[in-house]
């Protein structure tokens, strides 16, 4: 068969013309706008969810998960529910800077939106959790989040019938377990899972679903934005880390990132590439929650990120990190910065309404 002819796309295309390319099948798109070190996955859906074979789904398995996720006796207070910090009405995160925990303890970084957790290889802004279940346990045992040893949690509940019976149906013993619990929580965390969005329906053939400034938007944060740098594949994140020169080395909010996970030099300020998917619902942004608007963040990347130069007591400090070479300065317009943001509304959608369940009180 002949090879397959690829519409160009003129150097002033207006959007009839991106329709047109875009409409094509994937392999016949611009090619993005990379580092000479990058290697990318092409923008596309979402697969299905996968389960860890020690810990397959199940409907109850879910269920129970859920029952786990809204209950406040998980922490030491008996106040303090996963959906405090992952609000399902507020992009399962909080709308917060920061969380608030244990005794009003404010905690150092954003909570970030449970919504498609589960695809993710890293758990946490710096990787911190091997996965969903380690997660779930390090959220309860935190002395600044839910403040409970993760053991006495599960005797609390060890003391509820209605647990002990679901625990029984879906682990076979009605012993209630730490184990067993953050097993229920992550399996209920990976139905969590973006809706279809109006790229979705246009990747899926129907070319009227993106609006011209968001036909822009597109081709813009593949090209000129440079976004796909680390904004690819079908969840718009790379899954790596990296400092865009958000860690305020040296002073009052510093954080040094993955750095604290690895001890590498390298590591210093990085924090794991958020995906994009909703990301209109998931605000404010940033593993500090420092932008309270996405026009904000794009103001920032055009500049070339952050780049902070040491003060005079850390001129000398090998430790000082230094910002992404991936970023670089875009000197975006108005009217790129608007179809980017354009772009980032048709690939997010309200997460579906998800009611507490009823309280499990005996």
């Amino acid at each position: 068969m002949p090879a397959e002819v690829c519409l160009s796309l003129p150097e002033d295309a207006d959007a009839e013309e991106l329709r047109r390319v875009y409409s094509q099948p994937k392999a016949c798109w611009p090619e993005p706008y990379l580092a000479d070190d990058v290697v990318h996955k092409e923008l596309g859906l979402l697969p299905e969810m996968t389960y860890p074979e020690d810990n397959p789904w199940s409907e109850a398995k879910e269920e129970l998960g859920k029952h786990l996720f809204f209950d406040p006796r998980l922490s030491g207070s008996e106040q303090i529910a996963c959906a405090n910090c992952h609000d399902p009405d507020l992009g399962w995160g909080d709308g917060r800077e920061s969380s608030f925990g244990h005794d009003r303890q404010r905690g150092d970084r954003n909570a970030q939106t449970l919504i498609n957790a589960g695809y993710h290889e890293h758990v946490l802004w710096d990787g911190a959790a091997e996965s969903l279940e380690d997660q779930s346990l390090i959220a309860v045992a935190s002395e600044i989040e839910m403040n409970a040893a993760p053991g006495k949690a599960a005797d609390r509940l060890q003391r509820l019938e209605g647990y002990r019976e679901r625990f029984k149906a879906v682990f076979g013993d009605a012993q209630v377990t730490k184990q067993e619990m953050a097993k229920a929580l992550a399996t209920f965390v990976r139905t969590v899972t973006s809706r279809e969005s109006d790229f979705d329906r246009f990747l899926k053939g129907d070319s009227d679903q993106l609006d011209e400034a968001e036909l822009r938007g597109l081709h813009k944060f593949r090209t000129k934005g440079r976004c796909m740098n680390c904004h690819s594949g079908p969840l718009l994140s790379d899954g790596k880390f990296h400092n865009i020169g958000l860690h305020f080395y040296g002073r009052r909010r510093e954080d040094l990132g993955r750095y604290k996970i690895t001890g590498d030099p390298e590591d210093v300020g990085a924090f794991r590439t958020p995906s994009l998917r909703d990301v209109t619902q998931t605000g404010p942004w940033m593993h500090n929650g420092l932008f309270m608007s996405l026009d904000s963040v794009l103001n920032m990347y055009s500049a070339g990120g952050a780049r902070p130069e040491p003060r005079e007591a850390f001129e000398d400090d090998p430790l000082f990190p230094e910002t992404s070479e991936l970023l670089k300065p875009l000197d975006l317009t108005e009217r790129d910065k608007d179809d980017i943001e354009a772009f980032l509304g048709a690939i997010s959608k309200h997460p579906i309404r998800l009611s507490p369940p009823e309280r499990i009180d005996e």
